[in-house]
């Protein structure tokens, strides 16, 4: 029974049989023929068998393996090897389908390789998840065929392997040198300039070309009888919470990934910069209610409990609650911290329901919104238009377009400072927001 499970004829079996039944037609005009005709089903049979001998006479004909990482990086590219060794001692062709996770939806994987004989092959190709969660591999299935090409055998391995999809942690080993450099030439970044320094005395040294000669200390000069400067660094230990939205207004999608997940993915990297620039980094989630709270800390576990928490966010997208917002950061943050807000708003009117509770919450602390311009609407305005509905179209993507930059001066107006910006730069504007705030040592 097993033998009968394993074995599948292959398509070129069954074209030769066609072949053959083509034959038999034309025997019937041509009678001559009939009994060549017999010959080549004696042979199709007798090749059938030594077939299947050369695919059965050895038990483990082919071995292999699925490596995937530990945890897949949501939003990014995911190499998944298979590493195959050939027990048998001739070339074979294989075929690989790979149950893939049904959150991928692809139904057609196939992956068609030749081996040599006795050799050992590594093959990979790549997954890009859309969500977190746990997704579910199935068996990874082998189908062998010899040279002669008329069946296959299929090995069955790896049934079953579950592995965890977590926020993007590849976006948090790209970017983890970048909290030591205010230069952000990198992908078109603009380098930041700073402006004055923090307050927080580091030490007294001798004068360079290029120091701030505003920071020349006279009295170690007399001492010295050389030009001193006091040096400053940027304050340590200042609180910020990342507070992410995963209400409605989040789940529009961008290039698979919803806003929620661009949110998240920048709040881990963020979280990196944070705590490398010796700050304390803090988290919470909100819809109806204040979730995912993780307390502002400087601690050698605070990046995973943040991972974390992160990966088990979870939401129905309702209608956020921003009072609650407000109230709970009035209870539970009692210092002055920078809150850095990932939302989104879409008009003038969707603000001004929420602009009493941020004012509220900006009068306590240094508030910065992050909310994103929808890039959709740039192939309708950028569209050469043709008809009275293409022109409408345009004149109404302007017009949202437009409000967004009145969101950003709206806010400006009460010292609400903002971030828009596209999904795919969230995680560098908003580093490069941070990093300006600590340069200008306004909080």
């Amino acid at each position: 029974m097993k033998f009968i499970k394993s074995l599948y004829l292959n398509n070129f079996f069954f074209y030769v049989l066609l072949g053959i039944i083509g034959l038999f037609v034309c025997a019937f005009i041509f009678p001559n023929i009939y009994n060549a005709v017999w010959l080549l089903v004696l042979g199709l049979v007798t090749f059938l068998g030594i077939d299947i001998l050369l695919l059965y006479t050895v038990k483990t004909g082919i071995e292999a393996e699925r490596i995937t990482p530990e945890k897949l990086s949501n939003g990014d590219l995911n190499p998944i090897k298979i590493s195959l060794k050939n027990h048998y001692n001739f070339s074979v062709l294989i075929k690989i389908i790979d149950e893939i996770p049904f959150q991928f939806q692809v139904r057609d994987f196939k992956i068609l390789k030749t081996i040599d004989a006795a050799t050992q092959k590594e093959i990979s190709y790549e997954l890009r998840p859309t969500e977190r969660g746990e997704y579910l591999f199935g068996a990874l299935n082998i189908y062998v065929s010899s040279p002669l090409k008329l069946i296959s055998r299929r090995f069955i391995f790896d049934k079953n392997q579950m592995v965890p999809t977590y926020p993007s942690y590849i976006q948090l080993r790209k970017y983890d040198l970048i909290a030591f450099s205010n230069n952000l030439f990198q992908y078109g970044i603009k380098k930041i300039r700073r402006i004055g320094h923090t307050m927080e005395f580091e030490q007294i040294k001798e004068y360079v070309q290029g120091d701030d000669l505003r920071t020349l200390n006279w009295k170690a000069t007399a001492k010295r009888n050389s030009l001193m400067v006091n040096q400053f660094q940027d304050e340590k230990s200042q609180s910020v919470y990342m507070a992410i939205d995963k209400g409605r207004v989040m789940q529009m999608p961008f290039d698979g990934l919803a806003l929620l997940d661009y949110a998240i993915n920048s709040a881990l990297v963020l979280s990196n910069v944070i705590l490398k620039k010796q700050d304390k980094a803090g988290l919470f989630s909100f819809s109806k209610k204040v979730e995912n709270r993780v307390f502002a800390e400087r601690r050698g576990s605070q990046m995973q409990k943040i991972l974390e928490t992160l990966y088990n966010i979870k939401t129905d997208f309702f209608e956020s609650d921003y009072s609650r917002l407000y109230v709970d950061i009035k209870k539970n943050i009692n210092q002055r911290s920078l809150i850095i807000l990932y939302t989104n708003f879409e008009t003038m009117d969707g603000l001004n329901r929420q602009l009493p509770y941020l004012k509220g919450i900006a009068k306590s602390h240094l508030l910065v919104v992050v909310f994103f311009s929808n890039t959709e609407l740039n192939s309708i305005i950028n569209k050469k238009t043709n008809t009275l509905q293409e022109v409408y179209d345009k004149v109404i993507a302007e017009k949202f377009m437009f409000e967004k930059r009145l969101i950003v001066n709206e806010l400006k107006k009460y010292g609400i400072h903002s971030v828009l910006t596209q999904p795919e730069n969230l995680t560098l504007d908003a580093i490069n927001k941070y990093l300006e705030i600590k340069s200008r040592g306004i909080l």
